[in-house]
């Protein structure tokens, strides 16, 4: 493959003017003939101009409050927000050309805490409404608990509800990627056919009943419930860990489902039967939700261990899976979530005025989904970042670090630019006092 890839990109570059009348060579970068391409793409708004630029003007309008009150019997937390999303994309991104987009949610919770034996023994409650303009109202409770058994163990456990609506992007987008639509779903979309069987249709010389038709229902909001376990413990007069596990269920699980937009209709030619035929408009990834239960259980440890009042070093690990149960849903999940991951790290705090941190990171490599239009595979990649600062007296402190130190290049999103080191400095001025007097 690298071969044949090799000798099409050199005949592409250097030849074949006859593959089309407006064929152009390969444009090298920083030639007059690469900038004047260049910037009449990045000038244009739309796929269908050639071009790719991004107009985005949108604002966001948001309020919220909170109030906490402790009566004798119980602490008491009331609260609410509200939200106003305004999109303008001139239609690059939202389906905003024909009319003006608004989307308005609002939400409102309560939460109790109330300490029992002794002060051992913590419990919280609390409940949430959500009311998105697109969506019914959805009611979120959750419980839970932590117990001290003494100074140095700790036990926690929890059961919780929770919503997420479709984002602006689920609901409203509009993007054109050139071999499909990226679209979002408010109303539903009938009568999609699936690409393989498209592609069976066409190879089969146009057999109508080889064509797998389906419908998608609207997106709706996503739900889960969760319970977790956790224990936190200090281990002799260094050593501190915690563990925790969770084990969730969704409800409504938002992914993508990939369709052909076609016309069918009837041909009918002198002396010959009638028959079916179709014309494909687009292929769409339309957001939507699962219709099968989807789950996810993991769990993570953290440790850290203190040398002394100024060093540590520390330790984390996280393992995550979703599971479909053998579900022959079509949906496109987007969980992104790699199965294993740890950090492994050192610092100092406040030494002679000195500080200084070194972290290594390790993320086993997962399958990407909807990039927002690619799916691919990242495979493993490691790196190491650092950082040190020092105090000047009281009020001034420089900074230095690199993330990926030792610029190990690699992919975090398939379909995206690879990720390279990056260096920072920082210089921090403490005021607080300096106008006391």
């Amino acid at each position: 493959m690298v071969y044949f890839h090799q000798q099409a990109t050199e005949y592409l570059n250097n030849g074949g003017y006859f593959l089309s009348p407006q064929y152009n060579p390969f444009l090298e970068p920083g030639t007059p003939q690469f900038d004047s391409a260049l910037a009449s793409i990045t000038s244009k708004k739309t796929f269908k101009e050639g071009g790719s630029r991004f107009y985005d003007k949108s604002a966001l309008y948001h309020i919220h409050g909170e109030y906490k009150f402790t009566p004798a019997f119980c602490d008491i937390t009331l609260g609410g927000n509200y939200r106003k999303y305004l999109p303008k994309s001139e239609g690059t991104i939202f389906s905003d050309t024909a009319s003006k987009i608004t989307n308005e949610e609002f939400g409102a919770y309560a939460g109790f805490e109330k300490k029992l034996l002794k002060e051992k023994l913590r419990i919280n409650a609390s409940a949430r409404l959500d009311k998105n303009e697109n969506f019914p109202y959805v009611f979120s409770p959750a419980l839970g608990a932590v117990y001290n058994i003494n100074k140095e163990h700790i036990v926690r456990g929890s059961f919780s509800s929770a919503i997420r609506n479709p984002t602006l992007a689920d609901q409203y987008l509009y993007y054109q990627v050139g071999r499909a639509i990226l679209i979002g779903n408010t109303n539903g979309y009938e009568g999609l056919v699936t690409v393989p069987s498209l592609l069976n249709y066409i190879e089969s010389e146009k057999n109508f009943d080889t064509l797998e038709f389906f419908s998608v229902k609207a997106v709706r909001p996503e739900k889960v419930k969760t319970v977790e376990l956790g224990y936190r413990a200090t281990i002799g007069t260094h050593l501190y860990i915690d563990i925790g596990g969770y084990y969730s269920w969704y409800k409504d699980f938002i992914g993508y489902k990939i369709g052909a937009d076609v016309d069918t209709f009837t041909v009918s030619l002198p002396f010959q039967i009638p028959y079916k035929d179709l014309y494909p408009n687009n292929i769409l990834r339309v957001a939507t939700n699962s219709e099968d239960e989807v789950t996810t259980h993991g769990a993570s440890v953290g440790l850290n261990y203190y040398i002394g009042k100024y060093f540590a070093a520390n330790a984390n690990y996280s393992w995550n899976v979703l599971d479909r149960h053998g579900s022959d849903d079509p949906l496109i999940p987007a969980f992104n979530t790699p199965e294993h991951k740890y950090n492994v790290g050192f610092s100092i705090r406040n030494w002679r005025n000195l500080g200084f941190n070194i972290n290594y990171k390790w993320v086993q490599g997962f399958n990407y989904e909807g990039s927002p239009q690619f799916t691919g595979y990242i495979p493993d990649y490691d790196m190491i970042d650092v950082q040190a600062n020092y105090r000047f007296e009281e009020r001034l402190t420089f900074k230095l670090g690199a993330s990926n130190v030792l610029n190990n290049k690699h992919y975090e999103v398939y379909g995206g630019p690879l990720v390279g080191r990056l260096i920072y400095f920082s210089i921090l001025l403490e005021l607080k006092d300096a106008f006391k007097n």
